[in-house]
């Protein structure tokens, strides 16, 4: 099986790059972050004629995730579990296929709001420790990926990339990341690349991807059942270097 989760900066923007992606790797399942459209703007005949079921949670302009699989499906959220004030915010889908709970998540970057800004992103995050702890307790098979705006270590960012106080790296950002590990889930780059130092991210400005200065923020994490029967995880960098790209590369699970 292959999963794999993309943010893709506007998918009418990428549309032929995820087509192209999906013809060369064909997945299990994709997971995409960062739409930026509503549901009905969604190029869903596009993946329809890949093979692909669609399921969608958009949001005009901003936001937006949408999840493709090539297997039946049940839809179980497209919010989180216990999350206030999800009115603004199409970040959260969740489905049930071939026995796996797949989670798809955009999580609030917390930079932009000040503090306000910052707390939602820590309400997400514990929201998401609480479900995560629900499928655990019920002893599901689950995986949550996608853009967690979290680099989890000091080897997860170029140095000096960030300021100290930049909400990728607080101590609280990066608290509720290990937490979830702490549950029992495994980060699947990490367990099969511990000491590489690779990047999910580059920004557009100042020459970021010609310089390699880049984040690790792009993440695909599982149960137990699924870590023993992790076979693969890589970043498709080459994704990045392609004419108008999406400032994510894809990062893509065998199992």
């Amino acid at each position: 099986m292959k999963i794999a989760s993309w943010n893709v900066n506007s998918i009418r923007q990428r549309l032929s790059h995820v087509q192209k992606w999906l013809q060369k790797e064909q997945p299990d399942w994709l997971f995409l972050q960062e739409i930026k459209c509503q549901n009905a703007q969604f190029p869903s005949e596009s993946f329809k004629a890949l093979g692909y079921h669609v399921i969608v949670h958009g949001q005009k302009a901003y936001n937006g995730v949408a999840t493709l699989s090539r297997h039946p499906y049940k839809l179980l959220h497209t919010d989180l579990p216990d999350l206030q004030n999800t009115k603004d915010h199409a970040r959260y889908l969740e489905i049930e296929s071939r026995d796996i709970h797949l989670c798809n998540l955009y999580l609030p970057n917390g930079n932009s709001g000040g503090e306000e800004g910052f707390q939602f992103k820590m309400d997400f995050i514990n929201a998401l420790i609480k479900h995560a702890q629900s499928l655990l307790n019920d002893k599901q098979n689950c995986i949550f990926a996608g853009d967690f705006n979290i680099c989890p270590t000091d080897s997860d960012l170029t140095t000096n990339i960030l300021s100290s106080d930049d909400a990728l790296i607080r101590p609280e950002s990066r608290k509720g990341f290990y937490t979830l590990l702490w549950l029992g889930l495994s980060d699947a780059f990490r367990i099969l690349h511990p000491d590489t130092i690779e990047y999910s991210f580059w920004d557009y400005t100042k020459a970021a991807w010609q310089r390699n200065a880049g984040l690790r923020i792009d993440h695909v994490l599982l149960s137990a059942k699924i870590t023993e029967q992790l076979k693969n995880c890589w970043i498709d960098k080459e994704e990045r270097a392609k004419t108008q790209p999406s400032d994510h590369a894809p990062i893509v699970i065998e199992f």
